[in-house]
């Protein structure tokens, strides 16, 4: 049996060598991994000793040979294959174990040149990767240590079954595809736009007990994103406390932490099926918390508390007394942490702010939907205020806060604000209307002298009206209805202010 062991990462490289050696497995490699067998008494052979052709071109040719590419694609149940290997003299090449430069270590370095990053392109190493799957029922290919002291078990009982030796080939398409999309990534720029081929490079970060429902099979992947970009929001949290997060979970918590990651100021989130039941801002944290919860309490119960500020032992015991799936923050203060985790079933997680700045991806079915992220800067609204009234310097506040915090909620989205806090809203309604109507229903009375925001433009005065009988004096919108005027007239008939942003925020 001869195998061929080239890799970058050598974890386990070593074991595994010694375990083919007892098995008198003849062993070839390259360069540096060739270097540490040695060192380690392993006795390997030079490929090029395979090849009789020494390595050119500073090591990027060594692999790419006949002697060894016959050796890997030669079908052993082909006897004309295998009497073109006689006749020109190749052995048959049994395993096969590689792993490829370290690409996307490289190119996550900070300031990393275009020509290192080229020279971390792997050329011989994918080759043999994909000639060696191809020929899986023949060939072992391995690309994952984890896999090592299975194979090598199997190896010492005998042989490795199809089945098996087809998971490894599947692992091994992957690995390449995996490693060409990093690249690809790592090309494109803001120039090139939305390219016309695209692929999603995705690794298994945990699997999930179920899906949205129980009968729905679920795991959790990390986007592998290359070019230094550092991972931010839930899929780098680390949990500090709980039992494992559900699908469902992580949704929520994601949506939680991206809203009160929004806002500079301290900020407290409540989510409930990815929508804010509470929302505020305020410079004393506590009174963030107590606001936010205060917007809509009974929703409030088992949703997720994300806080984008330390928590202080004085906000954990508000926290306290209500039942939360989650608490997100970036921090808390020892006191506050062992307090939280007195509560029940309460999960703890510490995340970094989000700060996302990639593709947003919505499936359909036999397709996928690809956009950039919603993200437009607070200082690149133009704001233009379309009636009589000037927006007071509070009201302005509260708009601003409000159409931030109306691009989170589902569409047709309508918030009520207050000083900074989230007094009601209407999420994922057919029409604006009936949002109006859930957003005056929770706000009650608290509603005379809010201020309400919609995520996209009236068609209609009939929002307006609605505005009025529930007190609001102020209205943020993004205009562009050609039946703006109706809209206007009826709120300088209230004497509302309104303003236009010219930016929608929909989220279907």
């Amino acid at each position: 049996m001869k195998a061929i062991l080239s890799v970058s990462n050598k974890t386990g490289l070593v074991d595994l060598a010694k375990g083919l050696e007892k098995l008198n497995v003849d062993i070839y490699s390259t360069g540096g991994t060739k270097k540490a067998l040695s060192d380690a008494g392993v006795k390997v052979h030079s490929v090029s000793e395979l090849t009789g052709f020494p390595e050119i071109l500073d090591g990027r040719v060594k692999t790419l040979h006949p002697m060894v590419h016959g050796g890997i694609l030669a079908r052993r149940d082909n006897l004309g294959h295998m009497k073109e290997l006689d006749s020109n003299k190749i052995g048959p090449i049994d395993m096969v174990v590689v792993n490829l430069y370290p690409f996307m270590q490289t190119v996550a370095k900070p300031d990393v040149m275009l020509a290192d990053a080229l020279e971390n392109i792997d050329i011989g190493g994918p080759t043999m990767i994909r000639a060696s799957a191809k020929n899986f029922p023949s060939v072992l290919v391995v690309v994952d240590p984890d896999d090592y002291d299975s194979v090598l078990a199997l190896l010492q009982k005998g042989d490795v079954p199809q089945e098996e030796r087809k998971k490894l080939a599947q692992k091994a398409y992957q690995h390449t595809a995996i490693y060409d999309t990093a690249i690809s990534q790592y090309l494109l720029d803001d120039a090139i736009g939305l390219p016309e081929d695209m692929t999603i490079a995705l690794k298994k970060k945990c699997d999930l007990r179920y899906g949205e429902n129980s009968h729905q099979k679920a795991s959790f992947y990390e986007e592998m994103v290359v070019g230094g970009t550092e991972k931010t929001g839930i899929i780098s949290a680390e949990q500090l406390w709980g039992k494992a997060l559900s699908f469902n979970n992580i949704l929520d918590a994601d949506a939680a932490w991206g809203i009160a990651t929004d806002y500079s100021e301290p900020t407290v989130s409540v989510v409930k099926h990815t929508n804010p039941c509470g929302l505020a801002s305020h410079p004393v944290l506590v009174e963030a918390y107590k606001r936010a919860y205060a917007g809509d309490p009974v929703s409030a119960f088992g949703g997720i508390c994300a806080i984008n500020r330390k928590v202080n032992l004085v906000t954990a015991q508000e926290i306290g007394k209500n039942y939360y799936e989650i608490v997100i923050a970036p921090a808390y203060d020892e006191d506050a942490l062992e307090f939280i985790k007195k509560k029940k079933d309460v999960r703890i997680l510490l995340a970094k702010p989000s700060d996302f700045k990639g593709y947003d991806y919505r499936r359909v079915e036999g397709g996928m939907l690809v956009q950039d992220a919603d993200i437009y800067p607070e200082e690149k609204l133009d704001l233009k205020t379309v009636t009589k009234r000037q927006s007071t310097e509070q009201e302005l506040k509260d708009l601003i806060f409000a159409f931030k915090a109306v691009k989170h909620i589902k569409s047709n989205a309508i918030v009520f604000v207050k000083e900074k806090v989230l007094l009601g809203m209407g999420a994922g309604q057919p029409n604006r209307v009936i949002s109006v109507e859930l957003s005056f229903k929770l706000s009650g009375d608290a509603a005379k002298g809010a201020v309400m925001a919609s995520d996209a433009f009236f068609p209609f005065p009939d929002c307006v009206e609605l505005a009025h009988k529930a007190g609001i004096t102020a209205i943020i919108q993004p205009g562009g209805s050609i039946n703006d005027k109706a809209s206007i007239e009826a709120a300088d008939k209230y004497n509302m202010a309104m303003v236009f942003t010219g930016v929608r925020h929909f989220r279907h």
